[in-house]
């Protein structure tokens, strides 16, 4: 799956989001991604998760096979 795709999807579902992405393999499916977001305030690392895994869910059911997440707050940063 092409980064520029991966990005869109994650802004979508958060809007103000700061996103790094690294292709682990070459492969285009195996993802390294920081999402920093202010919609991660007061969440847990769990919640956060979800929400960046929510707004893949379709993607991670087939071209993407695994996704290393670290979440952070602007101010975490």
């Amino acid at each position: 799956m092409r980064k520029e795709d991966i990005e869109a999807r994650i802004r979508a579902a958060l809007p103000d989001a700061r996103i790094e992405l690294r292709d682990l393999t070459g492969t285009a499916d195996h993802w390294e991604a920081l999402v920093v977001s202010a919609a991660f305030a007061g969440k847990s690392l769990i919640e956060r998760h979800r929400m960046v895994f929510g707004a893949l869910s379709e993607e991670m059911k087939g071209p993407i096979h695994a996704l290393t997440l670290k979440t952070k707050t602007p101010e975490e940063v």
